[in-house]
């Protein structure tokens, strides 16, 4: 009777989670896209995943890299703080807000490419080599990017798991990096703020080898815990969805919702 029991409650485990990891893929296949989600849970040091294999598979990190080069750059004081503004070149891009002077604040949030590449001219590689390895990101692969842009473009890459075990730290403010600069960039990050939650979050969206990949990486802090996600979505260049940006942050909620991090709408 014994065995008969733990084989039932042994069974109804396997079949529960097996029919969790499905619905937790659900809403890729509601946007016709691939890709992995992937959530920690601080107060209950819980890991979910709609794909465990893809939460441990490396890729560039895009625009999510902004979350730590602008830690580098306010730390080697590239700018003098969040606001300096550098002037823009005159070079058109398709992005009108990319075709103005900015700061990195409106940098940071608008993903402007060329504000920082330019600091990233200015820091140099050797000096990014010695931030990633103290900070436990990606894997440190530089070599092979065509320019500064090492992050969007060459074998630089990290995982959707590797993200969030860097947001913990950064979270935590456990990063050779000052208190203060890491509250900055903190500032930077806020998504959404009200009274039962703040969500701290940066986009990426890099096309090389012919896919377009895309992340919406970040945290909740709700009154008594924090979630961290790293969400990770691709296609081929060939395939048309015109959604595919808007699409990261629609699953991202989705998830986030179903399993009670954010209120349904």
């Amino acid at each position: 009777m014994k065995q008969l029991l733990s084989f039932s409650l042994l069974l109804y485990f396997f079949v529960s989670h097996a029919i969790k990891a499905q619905d937790l893929q659900q809403p890729f296949r509601d946007c016709g896209l691939q890709g992995s989600f992937t959530l920690y849970d601080l107060k209950n040091n819980r890991w979910t995943y709609s794909d465990a294999a893809d939460s441990k598979r490396a890729s560039l990190p895009a625009s999510t890299f902004k979350i730590l080069n602008s830690l580098i750059a306010l730390e080697e004081q590239t700018v003098a703080n969040e606001h300096e503004v550098l002037r823009w070149d005159g070079q058109k891009h398709d992005i009108a807000a990319w075709n103005a002077d900015t700061d990195m604040a409106q940098a940071f949030k608008n993903s402007t490419v060329w504000f920082y590449v330019r600091l990233a001219e200015k820091i140099g590689k050797d000096q990014y080599r010695a931030y990633l390895k103290r900070s436990g990101y990606g894997n440190g692969k530089l070599n092979k990017s065509l320019g500064a842009d090492f992050w969007n473009y060459g074998d630089f890459a990290v995982s959707p798991k590797e993200q969030i075990e860097f947001l913990r730290k950064f979270h935590a403010e456990q990063l050779p990096f000052s208190k203060e600069n890491i509250r900055k960039v903190k500032k930077m990050m806020v998504e959404e703020q009200i009274p039962e939650y703040t969500l701290r979050a940066k986009t990426g969206w890099t096309i090389y080898g012919g896919t377009d990949s895309g992340w919406w990486v970040g945290y909740v802090e709700t009154k008594d815990n924090v979630y961290f996600f790293a969400t990770r979505v691709h296609k081929e260049r060939s395939t048309q969805n015109e959604n595919f940006a808007s699409y990261r942050k629609t699953i991202t909620r989705n998830l986030l919702q179903q399993l009670g991090v954010l209120p349904l709408l």
